[in-house]
């Protein structure tokens, strides 16, 4: 690996609050968003870089040898990633070097519940090499939002209080303290290293440089012994916004290793389900006592269509039906004018109600919920109230135009906004116009009204279900005469007034693919034969036909670009579980359906195991190689993957 280029591949680890630990296979941090401590200043929101780096240097013989990768204007430095021989995730983020025969390997990992990382350092093997060997230690503090950069500048509070094993920094007022345990020399520093840059940032068209500043170094030395070993087994530091010692880490590490146990079922031989189980425990966090869902990392929060579309997956498949219904009671509790919040923001404000699906999925959530677990009680005590408000409210008109049209479809739409997920926007304008009578948003109503009459019926309110069941009768019938596309292509998009949009989208996959479906079976059929003709790959369904002249095929370039293409080609895994329900419904459950399901999926879960060290991103290109794109880890793409396979 002596040549190679740095590994771009990222990992993640997170600590159930919102913040996380992340960085690429050599250590090279390539986004604003890296970093080995990233705190929920208000979980699960208000991340802050803290700890950006630590820079170590391996001194043998007196001579000086950087593990660590950097990129400065025109150089990489130093190029540690030469020295990297295996990465790995189990049982946390793992790097190793070799030099001259020393293996050092570096771990990381988060506490549940805590704004800590822990950082160890061991020298396995020291090789044919005699005398001690020293490793010196030096933490890069940023201190600034997640969004930001920080540069070199007065208004930063030099005091660093060395303790024997103890250090602590408080940079800027109003940020939280960061206190450092350690076991090695503290040493003074209280310089800047200047002009990092990111290169994913870089090419995303953001601000790519940053100053770091360095307040002390730790050094630490290991004595050789017979053997070829280290009498000293261990290094640490234990970053933390609370005091810690190092006499907790194996505390720590055991709790969090028994605890990530835990969440996959003892003696299950399948890999990819175990690594799928662990990767969805990353998205569920604390919001106050209730649990809620990242969306996706490192840059997004708790949003209400993706946590409603990612519960079932989340926590029906893993098992953990208890938070899942945590979690529909927390959103409950924030439903106004029967909406849902589609975003709860970074920085504190009010949820924002600007979504026509979000609402519409917590039917097929809660209906899931009670399909798993039997828990009918929850709906009739509770929710059922909640849940006929929202029809009552749709019905008669809510926000930004979504109302019940008169022939028992919903419509919606307000000038320059775009509520269905496909919502990019690009200077004010929508990029993918979707407004009136989207086909999903009609899939979706029927399978809510139908919903509503199953549950209605079984809580013994009869005069409800009939009525809700005229309803989504009404709906099918109206569904069914103007959405079938003339050229048999199966259904058009969207249509608004006169206006049919008949371009090639993934959208009618749900039509389909929805507990309680419209669509008869030869209509499926035309449909999943147009999805496997056009959207089709091995990473999930294309948001648009590459026949299509506004098809985009690359999601790269400046933010105008990458949002112009953001739904207008590009690859989402998430779609990949409504494509597999749709064609089980289709084909049946023999095992023609098994091998296509399992040939169907079997790139994904490569992905998850290989580069994408455990997580699966948001995107990928529409063109192959299909490079991954966006959120390096997406809460539905994981959760779509698992509804998909169990």
């Amino acid at each position: 690996m002596n040549n190679a280029p740095p590994d771009r591949r990222e990992w993640l680890e997170t600590n159930g609050l919102g913040g996380y630990a992340m960085s690429t296979a050599t250590g090279e941090n390539t986004r604003r968003y890296h970093g080995l401590l990233v705190a929920a200043a208000r979980p699960p929101v208000g991340r802050v870089v803290l700890l950006s780096k630590l820079e170590e240097t391996l001194l043998i013989g007196g001579r000086r040898v950087d593990l660590s990768t950097n990129r400065f204007p025109d150089t990489t430095h130093p190029e540690g990633f030469r020295f990297v021989i295996g990465f790995r995730m189990e049982p946390f983020p793992t790097i190793s070097w070799e030099v001259e025969g020393i293996v050092v390997e570096k771990e990381i990992f988060m506490p549940h519940g805590e704004n800590t990382v822990c950082v160890t350092w061991r020298v396995l093997t020291t090789g044919a090499h005699s005398g001690p060997i020293a490793l010196e230690v030096r933490p890069l503090v940023a201190f600034r939002d997640s969004h930001a950069l920080t540069h070199e500048n007065d208004a930063l509070d030099r005091t660093v209080t060395l303790g024997e094993s103890i250090a602590r920094i408080s940079p800027y007022a109003g940020l939280p303290q960061l206190f450092f345990a350690h076991d090695g020399e503290p040493a003074r520093a209280g310089d800047w290293y200047r002009f990092f840059e990111y290169e994913e940032e870089r090419a995303r068209g953001y601000d790519f440089r940053e100053d770091l500043w360095h307040p002390f170094s730790l050094s630490y030395t290991f004595e050789e012994i017979p053997g070829g070993a280290a009498a000293r087994h261990a290094a640490t530091v234990i970053a933390s916004t609370s005091p810690r010692s190092t006499s907790d880490l194996h505390l720590l590490r055991e709790s969090e290793r028994t605890r990530r146990e835990k969440l996959t079922p003892s003696g299950n031989p399948d890999p990819v389900a175990r690594a799928l189980t662990r990767a969805a425990d990353q998205f569920l966090v604390a919001r106050g006592d209730l649990t809620t869902v990242i969306a996706g990392y490192p840059w997004f929060s708790d949003w209400g269509r993706d946590t409603m579309i990612a519960l079932p997956g989340l926590t029906l498949a893993t098992g953990r039906p208890e938070v899942a219904r945590e979690i529909l009671l927390a959103f409950a509790a924030w439903v106004d004018e029967g909406m849902l919040p589609n975003r709860f923001p970074d920085d504190g404000e009010k949820p924002e109600y600007n979504t026509v699906d979000a609402t519409l999925w917590y039917f097929e959530a809660v209906r899931a919920y009670v399909q798993s677990t039997g828990d009918l009680a929850l709906v009739r005590d509770l929710l059922f109230p909640i849940l006929a408000d929202i029809i009552a409210w749709h019905e008669r008109g809510t926000r930004f135009g979504i109302r019940l049209d008169d022939d028992g479809l919903l419509a919606s739409g307000a000038d320059g906004l775009a509520l269905t997920w496909m919502d990019a926007r690009v200077n004010g304008r929508v990029v993918t116009p979707r407004r009136g009578k989207p086909v999903e948003i009609q899939a979706l109503w029927f399978n809510a009204l139908q919903t509503m009459t199953d549950f209605a019926r079984r809580i013994g309110k009869e005069d409800s279900s009939n009525a809700y069941r005229a309803r989504a009768e009404r709906c099918r019938a109206s569904f069914l005469s103007v959405f079938p596309d003339e050229t048999g292509a199966g259904l058009v998009d969207c249509i608004d007034g006169p206006v049919r949009d008949a371009s090639i989208r993934p959208n009618q996959v749900f039509a389909v693919s929805l507990h309680h479906s419209m669509v008869p079976e030869a209509l499926a059929r035309r449909i999943l034969a147009t999805l496997e003709e056009h959207l089709v790959t091995p990473f999930g369904l294309r948001t648009l036909s590459p026949k299509d002249p506004a098809y985009r095929g690359r999601y790269e370039g400046g933010p105008e670009e990458r949002d112009s293409a953001y739904h207008q080609g590009t690859v989402w895994p998430w779609l990949i579980g409504a494509y597999a329900t749709a064609f089980r419904r289709v084909h049946g459950d023999g095992p023609r359906t098994a091998k296509a399901m399992r040939e169907l999926l079997a790139p994904l879960g490569d992905f998850l195991l290989g580069d994408g060290l455990g997580q699966l991103p948001e995107i990928f290109d529409g063109d192959a190689p299909h490079r991954p794109r966006g959120c390096v880890a997406q809460a539905w793409s994981v959760a779509e993957l698992l509804r998909s396979r169990t």
